[in-house]
């Protein structure tokens, strides 16, 4: 996985696949997510 921070948003794409889809995610949207991961709420 690579992240990239651009315009205030940040970028995140398979670092395995650079050529395939990309997903965008608004600075607080991502935080969320991270917070969400750390607790262990999205059974990963």
């Amino acid at each position: 996985m690579e992240l990239a921070r651009l315009a205030g948003q940040v970028w995140v794409r398979d670092s395995k696949d650079p050529e395939g889809g990309r997903l965008q995610f608004g600075r607080a949207s991502f935080a969320g997510l991270l917070v969400r991961v750390k607790r262990g709420d999205l059974g990963l």
